[in-house]
C-alpha cells in the first residue's frame, strides 16, 4: 500500500540525518506482518537473491531493457557509481552507525548497504541520471503489530536525472511497485510457512 511522504517524514529514522539534499520519491507499507524484532529477517529476504531470475517475469524483463538502454546511453559503468560520480553516503554517517554493521548488499540489484540497526536498513546506488538510497523501516501498525515500510529517496543528477524520473515514472507505479509489493508478500509468507514447519518438526523430535 502507496503511503504519504510524512509517514516516512514523521518518523526519527537515522537517514533522515545523512539525506538532507535528498527528496522523497516513494513510501510504501509492506505486506510483512511480523512481530517487533523481525527487521534483520525481511534483510535476509531481499538480499539473498543473487540474480534477476529470483524477480517475477515482468520485472526482469523491464530491468534487461533498463540495462540495455543504460549501455548505450553510458549511464552506468563504473565512473558513474558510488565513490566514482558521487561520494558514498557512509561518508556523512555518525560515528555510531559507521562502526556497526552495514548489513548485506542486494545481490539481485546494485546497491551497497549503509548500515543496520535493529529497527532501519538503507542502502545507495548512482549512476549518471540519480543517486539513491532504499531505506527498510520496522514499525507498529494500527493494529499493534509489525510491518516493514519502504522508502525511495533520490537526487536527480540535474536535468538529466528529472527527465529520467519523469519517464520511468509510469512504469514504477503501473507494473514494478505493484509485483514488487507481490512478490515480498509471498516471499515473506513462503519465509513464515516454512519456519512454522521447522519449528513444528523440532516439536516432533523432541516428543
Amino acid at each position: 500500500m502507496k503511503l504519504q511522504k510524512t509517514d516516512h517524514i514523521s518518523r526519527p529514522w537515522r537517514i533522515h540525518e545523512i539525506t538532507n539534499d535528498f527528496r522523497i520519491e516513494d513510501v510504501w507499507a509492506l505486506p510483512t506482518p511480523g512481530g517487533p524484532d523481525d527487521l534483520e529477517r525481511l534483510v535476509r529476504q531481499m538480499t539473498e537473491g543473487k540474480d534477476l531470475k529470483d524477480m517475477p517475469l515482468v520485472i526482469r524483463v523491464l530491468f534487461a531493457i533498463r540495462w540495455k538502454l543504460g549501455g548505450l546511453l553510458g549511464l552506468d559503468g563504473p565512473g558513474a557509481a558510488v565513490g566514482a560520480r558521487v561520494p558514498s553516503l557512509r561518508d556523512r554517517l555518525p560515528a555510531d552507525l559507521r562502526d556497526i554493521s552495514r548489513g548485506p548488499d542486494p545481490g539481485a540489484v546494485p546497491f551497497t548497504s549503509l548500515y543496520l540497526t535493529d529497527d532501519e536498513w538503507a542502502a545507495e546506488t548512482a549512476n549518471r541520471t540519480v543517486h539513491a538510497v532504499m531505506h527498510i523501516g520496522w514499525v507498529q501498525d494500527e493494529s499493534g503489530g509489525h510491518r516493514g515500510q519502504m522508502a525511495v529517496l533520490v537526487k536527480p543528477n540535474g536535468l538529466l536525472g528529472k527527465l529520467y524520473m519523469a519517464a520511468i515514472a509510469p512504469f514504477r507505479y503501473l507494473v514494478v511497485y505493484p509485483m514488487l509489493m507481490r512478490s515480498i508478500g509471498r516471499g515473506w509468507q513462503l519465509r513464515a510457512e516454512g519456519q512454522n514447519v521447522d519449528q513444528h518438526q523440532v516439536g516432533t523430535n523432541i516428543k
